[in-house]
């Protein structure tokens, strides 16, 4: 049955399901669109790839489904015991960081975190030169330096750190890729620590230095930068508990007063202070870019050890500063085009062997080992000691070969024994090394020569007595005989004790040591300073004991102020910084008469006529009297000049450090050269001032020196007290001046009574 429009009604089969995909739409008719909901009701669900996916069939198949369903167990495993440990890491996090937090005390108590105070050293006119121990300048803040410090500081140790919770994952990330990138160890090179982790390891995790626990402080400080995993961890525990309890800017606060920034400074108050002469709070964007440099290597960068390495250091903290907007294009341009520079005293940079003894002259507990900041006074005079070391380097430059190893030393003082200029080594500005001006004992050769022609003046002879100049052999006991020569092996008859001084004759001057005595030789030249010990025997006249240039000096100063010893000294007030009342004075300067006035005198004139017409020609200085007596040791080991001339007393010692021979170089060589173009300096635009020397009448011609001393003195060099043998001699009868000398005969009797009374009135051990 068809139906009324001719059509076929649809099939059961075609209402329950649906057309099929192979239904034809032609020819037999096609049923026609439903529409609502029918239609949708009746449209095929579409079934998902998943669904549709063929399952898989034979063994591989099975081990895949394996696979699948064991990783899928693993991830759900692992997600269960991860957030589980994470929970409890983020508990045992939370609960450092409140420990340490609660631990941590008022930024104030964290700003100076020194074990060691500092020592601050003043010319004679005040101004500093010279800094020992750790430098503070005083608490600044975040607020207080200048704002291109802390932008500087920021922009190169931590670009995010107004904004990370005191660790940066993104900056710990990239520190790690760069360091595997360059070959090294994730933790090894760049650490990607953050200002305030940085903070956490300059306070130690919050550990104070305790020296019953640390064999030192330095042992201390290299066990707080020890880098591991575990200390990462412990930095970042305590960094964020600094972030917890502190603001920013009192992490910054903590930070900018504890680094350390070369040259003993700590903070950078110090560090402004010592390498610019201006507050922290004055630096321009140059300078604050300079400072900020040396926190990646402060003894590396520092200005006072290569200032152009540290310019260019801070040119790459002022390109920072600029990719980050703290500076505009126009600040950086003008901070790479003038670059910073170091403060006039900076420059300098004199004084740091002079500095060494000062500091060890003082009493430790003020000096090396302070725990308070102290301020010392000294007597150091800059524009002499500019001299002394440009002398140095100019001699060396011009007149000796630029491999040579030979060193030198100078010093120079006043009469009193105020050391004004310190040089103990070619590297003039050198600090805490070997100090030849008052380390180095060497053989003194003939500048030891003066103290025995003391002894001699003070006894009554005169500087134009005659001294015979032939040879000599001594017979001394338990040793045999012993046959001194001359340096040239030549022998000039009878000189005048002048003359034998002037050219530094050995004969006449042990001749002379045995006539005056040896045991007064020994005691003058022992109340003049020389504290080394000196020989016994009669070579004590050739200069074999050993001194030091320092000891020479001052000895010599000795006789340029008429006969009183002197105690060199460079310390004149040691008192706390800030305080104003002196804890110590002066420590040196004139003590007891040696010689006489008038003996004095005499002997300055005698060394004024070595300068003149003996061996330290080259010492002369037009317009000045000058006097002076040159050294050189047996093998020329050591070679000397020690003189003076107007207020100064100078020496200089030249040798090698390993007592290998000089070559070509004697006392009247290079060493008088040195002290000429010393002096030269020192004296310029001084007004000109004599010498306190007496010119002697001349003696009789007949008047001999020494006479009896072809064979060993009376008493084997063991005189008695100079005006007890005077007196002595005049009971006897003995020549006193210029009376002639007795006969040996005589001279041998006289010497036995001598002796006895000796011992009689000074004890058998005098």
């Amino acid at each position: 049955m068809s139906a009324s429009n001719g059509k076929r009604p649809p099939l059961m089969a075609e209402r329950r399901y649906g057309a099929g995909k192979g239904a034809r739409k032609d020819g037999g008719g096609s049923a026609p669109k439903a529409k609502g909901r029918a239609t949708q009701a009746a449209k095929p669900r579409k079934r998902s790839a998943r669904a549709t996916r063929p399952a898989p069939r034979g063994p591989l198949g099975f081990a895949a489904a394996m696979v699948r369903g064991l990783m899928r167990f693993v991830l759900r495993v692992v997600w269960g015991v991860g957030w589980r440990i994470a929970m409890v890491l983020a508990l045992v996090i939370g609960l450092g960081v409140a420990y340490y937090a609660a631990q941590l005390p008022p930024v104030t108590n964290l700003v100076d975190g020194r074990a060691r105070g500092s020592v601050t050293l003043l010319d004679r006119d005040g101004a500093t030169f010279a800094w020992r121990g750790d430098q503070f300048g005083g608490m600044v803040t975040a607020d207080t330096i200048s704002p291109h410090l802390r932008n500087a500081v920021v922009a190169t140790e931590d670009r995010r750190f107004w904004w990370h919770p005191g660790v940066d994952p993104q900056g710990i990330a990239s520190a790690i890729r760069i360091n595997l990138s360059e070959g090294r160890g994730p933790l090894s090179g760049n650490g990607g620590s953050t200002i305030t982790q940085q903070t956490a390891k300059l306070l130690c995790l919050g550990k104070p230095f305790d020296p019953e626990t640390w064999e030192s402080e330095a042992a201390y400080e290299a066990d707080c930068r020890r880098t591991t995993l575990w200390r990462k961890v412990q930095e970042a525990v305590y960094a964020m508990a600094m972030e917890a309890r502190y603001s920013k800017e009192e992490i910054l606060t903590i930070y900018l007063n504890r680094a350390y920034l070369g040259a003993g400074t700590r903070g950078f108050e110090a560090a402004s202070q010592r390498y610019f002469g201006k507050s922290a709070g004055q630096v321009n964007p140059a300078e604050a870019a300079m400072l900020a440099g040396l926190l990646k290597a402060p003894t590396t960068y520092a200005p006072t050890n290569n200032l152009a390495r540290s310019q260019d250091r801070a040119r790459v903290i002022v390109g920072l500063m600029e990719q980050q907007d703290y500076l505009s294009a126009s600040e950086a341009e003008a901070a790479r085009a003038n670059p910073a520079t170091l403060s006039a005293t900076a420059q300098q940079d004199q004084g740091g062997y002079f500095a060494d003894w000062v500091m060890d002259t003082g009493p430790e507990f003020f000096t090396r080992d302070t725990t308070e900041d102290v301020v010392i006074r000294t007597t150091l005079d800059p524009r002499i000691q500019t001299a002394a070391e440009q002398a140095l380097l100019q001699v060396f430059e011009e007149r000796v070969s630029p491999g040579s190893e030979a060193q030198a030393a100078i010093v120079v003082m006043s009469a009193d024994g105020a050391v004004r200029a310190m040089v103990g080594g070619r590297n003039v500005s050198a600090s805490g090394a070997f100090n030849r001006a008052t380390q180095a004992l060497r053989q003194t050769g003939s500048a030891f020569k003066p103290f025995i022609y003391a002894a001699a003046l003070d006894l009554g002879m005169q500087p134009f007595d005659l001294v015979d100049d032939s040879p000599l052999t001594m017979n001394i006991p338990g040793s045999g005989s012993w046959s001194p020569e001359n340096y040239d092996r030549r022998y000039d008859g009878m000189v005048t004790l002048t003359e034998a001084l002037a050219e530094s004759r050995n004969i006449p001057a042990v001749k002379i040591s045995e006539q005056a005595g040896r045991e007064n030789v020994r005691t003058v030249a022992s109340m003049f300073g020389i504290d080394s010990d000196l020989a016994a025997g009669p070579a004590l006249a050739l200069g074999v004991s050993e001194s030091t240039l320092l000891e020479m000096t001052g000895a010599y100063a000795g006789i340029l102020n008429g006969g009183s010893s002197v105690t060199p000294y460079g310390l004149v007030e040691l008192r706390l910084k800030g305080d104003d009342t002196p804890l110590m004075g002066t420590g040196g300067g004139i003590g007891e008469r040696v010689i006489s006035q008038e003996a004095a005198e005499k002997l300055t004139w005698m060394m004024s006529r070595v300068v003149a017409e003996g061996t330290g020609g080259r010492a002369r200085i037009d317009g000045w009297e000058v006097a002076g007596k040159t050294g050189t040791t047996q093998g020329a080991r050591d070679a000397w000049f020690v003189g003076f001339a107007g207020d100064y007393v100078a020496g200089v010692w030249m040798g090698y450090d390993d007592n290998r021979p000089l070559s070509g170089v004697t006392g009247g060589g290079l060493p008088a050269t040195i002290w000429r173009e010393t002096m030269t300096r020192v004296l310029d635009g001084q007004p000109v001032k004599p010498l306190p020397m007496r010119v002697p009448e001349p003696a009789a011609a007949d008047t001999i020196a020494g006479a009896a001393s072809q064979d060993v003195s009376p008493s084997n060099g063991q005189a008695s007290d100079p005006e007890t043998d005077r007196l002595l001699r005049e009971m006897l009868g003995a020549p006193q001046g210029a009376e002639p000398a007795p006969a040996p005969e005589q001279r041998d009797r006289e010497g036995l009574i001598l002796d006895v009374l000796t011992n009689i009135l000074g004890g058998a051990g005098n």
